[in-house]
């Protein structure tokens, strides 16, 4: 009976231990402490519009304010000029609820791939005090539709929500997508393909022929 008794404990604690490896976290993990004394950054500022986009989003997460460690939360401030915009992005660690502080705002986000089959674009024009959510890894956007320069808050359910720039990541990697996976992906020709590099490839990157 000893042995038996021995034999069923090692085989629940090694089903327990097998349990283990499997056991993944859909959020943050619960904080390890209730705060974090940060050193703000006296040198922050308003972001700068002046550049291709006529946008600037400065994040503040856990990395640049480390007073948001084990928190949980980060958040955002969005200048747009007019006409401005917050290209289509994505956050792979959290949703976002974006208030507009001033001006006028379109602001959508892509469902991807229904069980009905099909993308769904939800969309709505925001003025001062509106709110809208993005959900958490749906690629979103927002455009300054006013003709005054707008500003706009996010909030994020991550210390670390993470970015991911669509035409960036795309478009822009070192070494750069082969072709034919562009191509072919996006029904375009190869001049297509290789206009858009040339919009988002870093300036000391080498051509894509030179990778092959």
């Amino acid at each position: 009976m000893e042995m038996s008794f021995k034999g069923i404990t090692i085989a629940s604690m090694a089903f327990a231990m097998s349990l283990t490896l499997f056991v993944a976290n859909a959020a943050d993990p619960n904080p390890l402490q209730d705060f974090c004394v940060g050193v703000p950054d006296p040198h922050a500022a308003v972001g700068d519009t002046n550049n291709l986009l006529r946008s600037r989003a400065v994040m503040v997460n856990a990395t640049l304010f480390p007073a948001l460690n084990t928190l949980g939360v980060a958040m955002a401030r969005i200048d747009y000029e007019a006409g401005g915009v917050n290209p289509p992005h994505l956050h792979p660690r959290a949703s976002e609820m974006l208030v507009v502080l001033e001006g006028t705002l379109y602001a959508g986000f892509v469902t991807s791939n229904l069980q009905a089959g099909g993308n769904r674009l939800y969309s709505k024009v925001l003025n001062k005090g509106d709110i809208f959510v993005f959900p958490q890894g749906l690629i979103h956007f927002q455009l300054n539709i006013g003709s005054t320069p707008a500003v706009a808050n996010a909030a994020f359910g991550s210390q670390t929500p993470g970015l991911v720039t669509v035409a960036n990541a795309v478009f822009g990697s070192t070494p750069p997508i082969l072709e034919d996976v562009l191509t072919k992906g996006f029904q375009v020709d190869e001049k297509v393909i290789g206009a858009l590099r040339a919009q988002f490839r870093p300036s000391d990157q080498p051509d894509f022929h030179s990778y092959i």
